[in-house]
C-alpha cells in the first residue's frame, strides 16, 4: 500500500463519518498534507451509527438521537454518490457536507445534505437515499474495512498509512485542532509515518482541553 499504482504517490486511506467534527479537523489536515507531501488521500465512509448500534441505550439522549436513524443519512448519501458517480465523488461531497455541518453550523439536516450535494455538483436526487437502505450493505462493508484494520475500541477518523516495510498500519486519529497547515501539516504527517514504522507502537494520548476550531 505504500505507493499508489496510478501516480506513484504515497497512499493514505481515510475513514470518516461526516457527523464527527474531530474527523473533519483531521481530514482538513490531510488535504494540507497533499499540498506539501507526495501523498494521495483515498476517502472511505465509516459510521458512528454502526459503531454504536449495540450500545445506543448506554449513550446520553443527545447522542442517541444523533446516532439513531438520522445518523445514517449522511453516510448513506455519500455511499450512494460513490456507487453511482465513482470514488471521486466521496471526497468532494465530504468537503461540502463538513463545510455545512461544521464550519457553517447547519448541522446534519436534510436541508444541509441537499445543499452539500448542490455545492459538490452532484445530482439533487441523491438525497432520496438518505432514508433508504439501498446501500446499507456497502456502508457496513466500508466501515468494517476500516475498523478491521485498527480494532473495535476506536472512533472516527481512522487512517491507514505505510509502515516500515510498506505494510498497512492503521490508527485512530490523529486528533488535532485546528487543522495544521503548511510545514506544521508536513511535520505531523512525517511523525505519523515515523510512529507507523515502529513495530509495536500503539498509542500516544492526552486529555482534550480544547474543542474543534473550524477555520
Amino acid at each position: 500500500m505504500s505507493e499508489s499504482s496510478e501516480n506513484g504517490k504515497t497512499a493514505a486511506d481515510f475513514w470518516f463519518d461526516p457527523l464527527c467534527p474531530w474527523a473533519w479537523m483531521t481530514s482538513r489536515w490531510m488535504l494540507e498534507v497533499q499540498k506539501v507531501r507526495n501523498v494521495e488521500v483515498r476517502w472511505h465512509v465509516m459510521s458512528l451509527a454502526v459503531l454504536n448500534e449495540e450500545k445506543l441505550d448506554e449513550l446520553p439522549e443527545q447522542y442517541r438521537e444523533l446516532l439513531g436513524p438520522k445518523g445514517w443519512r449522511p453516510v448513506r448519501v455519500v455511499t450512494a454518490a460513490q456507487q453511482l458517480h465513482g470514488d471521486e465523488a466521496v471526497g468532494k461531497l465530504y468537503t461540502a457536507l463538513g463545510t455545512r455541518f461544521h464550519n457553517k453550523g447547519e448541522g446534519s439536516t436534510l436541508e444541509a445534505i441537499a445543499g452539500a450535494l448542490e455545492d459538490a455538483g452532484l445530482p439533487a436526487d441523491l438525497i432520496e437515499y438518505a432514508d433508504k437502505e439501498t446501500y446499507d450493505a456497502e456502508v457496513r462493508a466500508s466501515h468494517k474495512a476500516g475498523i478491521d484494520k485498527v480494532g473495535q475500541e476506536v472512533g472516527t477518523p481512522v487512517i491507514s498509512v505505510p509502515g516500515a516495510n510498506g505494510e498497512e498500519i492503521a490508527f485512530f486519529g490523529p486528533v488535532v485542532t485546528p487543522a495544521p497547515k503548511g510545514e506544521e501539516a508536513a511535520r505531523l504527517w512525517d511523525g505519523t509515518l515515523m510512529v507507523a514504522s515502529i513495530p509495536g507502537f500503539y498509542e500516544i494520548k492526552r486529555t482534550r482541553t480544547q474543542g474543534p476550531i473550524f477555520d
